[in-house]
């Protein structure tokens, strides 16, 4: 038997580019990636704890049920990075950057 890969089945062919930012810095992502996956190929971890030595944090549950991933948008909304499809100009914000001034 042989592995065959097939085309992603929420977004067929080649997916567009999206421009975004994470704490400022400019990143792309493609149509139907998580903030997750964005984040995490961008700088390789989400956040830091909060508790204790600074430790990085990557999600843990991966289905919106753990609450580590939590990020905040430029806006002040408040949203899971694993659950959160990214979208063209979303502004992201985690609790190790620094927002927009």
């Amino acid at each position: 038997m042989t592995f065959r890969p097939v085309a992603h089945p929420v977004v067929p062919g080649e997916t567009p580019l999206l421009a975004l930012s994470i704490d400022g810095a400019p990143v792309n992502a493609r149509a139907g990636d998580t903030l997750l996956s964005v984040l995490l190929r961008a700088r390789g971890h989400v956040r830091q704890a909060e508790f204790g030595t600074p430790v990085l944090r990557a999600g843990f549950c991966l289905m919106g049920a753990c609450q580590d991933c939590w990020v905040s948008l430029a806006d002040g909304e408040r949203v899971r990075a694993c659950t959160t499809l990214a979208r063209a100009g979303m502004q992201i914000i985690t609790e190790t950057g620094h927002g927009p001034a």
